[in-house]
């Protein structure tokens, strides 16, 4: 069974009175401060996957510890986004425990994780987002309200920490509370474990974060806001030489697919240095645009360069994005989590790239079939992830 180390959440909350109900039956184990909980309906699910002949066994490096927000969702949808100082009604309303470092991780459950949680407990307001669902353009809109008071590193005990790092594989961090991440991100790097980073948006702190980084997801604006390349492709070959510890980064483009730059084990610098921008024009010319599921072009092993940016040695790959009929496409929220997650368990899987991106697609593809972040993320054994487990 997949084992999830607990999440260290970088909002505090001064109760589980938020939570679905689905979360009720839960365990509890008291820690300084702290409180752990599992939910038990998750691990009932995973015995069923398991127990599937036609699936591989788990990844045998599959402790995943995150570091990220809890928070809760009010979605609401609506037949189509109001003008400035209408009055309409919602069509439907659901109340989720859906924050995005949270969502990340429930999906790593979804694929055959038992996850379980540390809660830092404090009197305060805990965060929580207004989602407005819009039914004709099928696109959400967030206003999100921060908790009170903040995470801070000395609510992080040692006993805590070392205790989550000790099996842990692999570490998630969304960009919260930088200091507090940054406490966790410098241990695990001692410990040499692997860090991915969720870089959706330029935050405080998070160039210290993407310092230790061994792989990095980025929304589809982050790459040039954060090097100010005059392209995505070019800004993703200045990522990999502004951060050396880096082997990978994604960026995900929505219902473009994405693009991910690998750096190369082997050192390239002999071979003739190839353009990003034409590499990228090459790889598409090779996408079948009469496909619908998700599939992944890759580039050989080259010196990829950047005008006036420089060269690494790497790979290139052009993920497509499943396409989603308009009759079954509900709801985008949580659609880059799905995505994350799955990558997360990629890794841990040792899936290639070729087939780690379109497993990811497809995914959050999944997940924008229910409203909400989780309520169409697939199983393990879901029949649409069969031709991944080959």
């Amino acid at each position: 069974m997949m084992k999830l180390a607990p999440i260290l959440p970088c909002y505090n909350s001064h109760s589980f009175s938020f939570l679905p109900r689905s979360f009720s039956n839960t365990k509890s184990t008291t820690l300084p401060r702290a409180e752990m909980s599992s939910s038990s309906s998750w691990a009932v699910e995973m015995e069923k996957a398991a127990s599937s002949p036609s699936l591989p066994p788990f990844p045998d490096k599959r402790v995943v510890l995150g570091c990220g927000a809890v928070s809760v969702d009010y979605l609401a949808t609506v037949a189509s986004f109001p003008q400035p100082d209408d009055k309409i009604r919602s069509l439907s309303l659901k109340v989720a425990d859906d924050a995005q470092g949270r969502n990340v991780l429930m999906e790593l459950q979804a694929d055959g994780v038992d996850a379980s949680h540390i809660v830092v407990a404090k009197e305060g307001n805990s965060p929580f987002t207004y989602i407005i669902v819009d039914n004709q353009t099928k696109t959400r809109t967030c206003i999100h309200t921060p908790g009170y008071p903040p995470m801070l590193p000395e609510d992080l005990t040692k006993t805590s920490l070392f205790s989550a790092l000790e099996n842990a594989n692999l570490v998630y961090f969304d960009g919260r509370l930088h200091e507090t991440a940054l406490v966790v991100a410098e241990e695990a790097s001692q410990r040499k474990i692997p860090i991915l980073i969720d870089a959706e948006r330029k935050r405080e702190g998070l160039d210290d974060l993407l310092n230790l980084a061994t792989f990095v997801v980025c929304s589809k604006r982050f790459p040039q806001a954060w090097t100010t390349a005059s392209s995505t492709p070019a800004a993703l070959v200045s990522m990999l030489l502004r951060l050396p510890n880096l082997k990978f980064v994604i960026v995900t483009l929505g219902e473009e697919g994405s693009i991910m730059l690998e750096r190369s084990v082997n050192d390239a610098s002999e071979k003739e240095e190839t353009d990003v921008e034409s590499l990228l024009e090459s790889l598409k010319q090779n996408i079948d645009a009469s496909a619908t599921t998700p599939m992944c072009i890759s580039s050989k092993s080259l010196r990829i360069s950047a005008d006036g940016i420089g060269a690494v040695s790497g790979r290139l790959f052009l993920g497509t994005a499943e396409v989603i009929p308009p009759s079954e496409l509900v709801d985008t929220t949580g659609a880059g989590d799905a995505f994350i997650g799955a990558v997360l368990y990629g890794i841990c899987a040792g899936m290639s790239p070729e087939k780690m991106l379109p497993f990811a697609a497809q995914v959050a593809a999944a997940g924008c079939r229910a409203l909400g972040a989780r309520s169409g993320l697939p199983w393990r054994a879901d029949p649409r992830l069969a031709p991944f487990w080959s």
